[in-house]
């Protein structure tokens, strides 16, 4: 089924849009003062407004248009890294464990990707290097954190320099010179899901995708069902909450948190296979923008819930792909704005939850046993 165009007048959309915004805001301020609960609809349907009037407004004289269907597909594609990143830094800190590493499981799940997957000539392998160069910083994350007891934070970022280094120096002196057989990796290609690829508008935009998309939709169901309803998740919990009760009932503490945080590693590591097995087919040096610390502000902007940081990490990738989208189309914002954008949605959106949410009790806290 296809449905064509649908062209709307850019003035009309705009002030109605923004008078409904303006009136859900009257009535969430007149809740506030009557100290009743808002629901949690009434800031969806509020943002989902104030995007359609900011785009409408952006869209009116641009050098072309803005469909909902590349809009919703762009933004998921580019939201993959930071979902994995972001489930990462969850698994990570719901087990006591900061992960500031994920920036460096990033590059280095990228690095080995494009070497593996240009040996091969076969993105699944790949995708599987990518998850060991994840694990390997993470396995000197636990050992330093949990073995060492060594401040957590300190070493993550000590680690993100190493593995800038590490790729920065390896490229240089080895992919540069041999680029056609080391930095020329087979890219994941789109595969189209019968019949619910079809549906219109969303059909194509969360059916028609790469391998690495659908492989998000499950590891992100599997770790927020596993999170709160197995045995596994149970103990993640209990030895980022509370590690001596979990002691004294018999739960291993820092072998827990070890693994844990190996297949933290894992899943972004393959957040990282992203960056040259789906949106650039080779490897350059620091490639990965700083995308490993916006994954970090979903977790804490997601409470540190599996679901609610990958829709934080949504959140992101929208933002990000509304500014490539805006810049191309030739907007009258400025373009530093837009290089910008997604960042400031980041900070606001770390800023706007400060004193209101609460990390895990024992989250960066080593733990010895007494």
């Amino acid at each position: 089924m296809h449905l064509g165009d649908i062209r709307v007048p850019a003035g009309p959309v705009l002030w109605i849009a923004w008078a409904l915004a303006l009136a859900l805001g009257a009535f969430a301020l007149v809740a506030a003062l009557q100290y009743r609960r808002i629901a949690l609809w009434l800031p969806i349907v509020y943002a989902l407004l104030a995007m359609t009037a900011f785009l409408a407004w952006a869209g009116a004289g641009a050098a072309g248009a803005i469909t909902l269907t590349g809009l919703l597909g762009g933004s998921i594609s580019l939201a993959v890294p930071l979902v994995f990143g972001a489930l990462a830094g969850v698994i990570g800190e719901r087990a006591g464990v900061v992960n500031v590493a994920i920036e460096g499981q990033f590059l280095l799940g990228a690095f080995t990707a494009t070497i593996l997957g240009s040996l091969t000539h076969n993105p699944f392998v790949g995708l599987i290097g990518a998850m060991f160069g994840g694990i390997l910083i993470s396995l000197v994350l636990g050992a330093f954190a949990i073995k060492y007891l060594v401040d957590q934070v300190i070493v993550g970022v000590v680690l993100n320099v190493f593995a800038s280094g590490l790729t920065g120096f390896l490229y240089q002196g080895v992919l540069a010179p041999n680029a056609a057989t080391l930095n020329s990796p087979t890219r994941f290609s789109l595969i189209k899901i019968p019949i619910l690829g079809d549906i219109p508008v969303i059909g194509p935009a969360l059916f028609n995708q790469t391998f690495l998309v659908y492989l998000m939709y499950v590891v992100v169901a599997l770790v927020a069902w596993a999170m709160y309803r197995t045995r596994w998740g149970l103990r993640v919990r209990a030895v980022g909450e509370h590690p001596h009760a979990a002691d004294t009932v018999g739960i291993k503490v820092n072998p827990t948190r070890f693994w844990n945080l190996q297949l933290a590693g894992a899943i972004a590591g393959i957040g990282g296979a992203y960056f040259t097995l789906v949106s650039v087919p080779q490897f350059t040096k620091d490639m990965t923008a700083g995308l490993g610390f916006i994954a970090l502000a979903a977790v804490i902007f997601g409470r540190w819930d599996p679901l609610r940081a990958a829709l934080a990490a949504l959140l992101f990738g929208f933002a990000t792909n509304l500014q490539n989208l805006l810049t191309v189309l030739r907007t009258p914002i400025p373009g530093e704005f837009m290089l910008m954008l997604p960042y400031v949605v980041t900070i606001l959106a770390v800023v706007g939850f400060v004193g209101q949410i609460k990390a895990p009790a024992a989250d960066g806290k080593p733990y010895i046993k007494s």
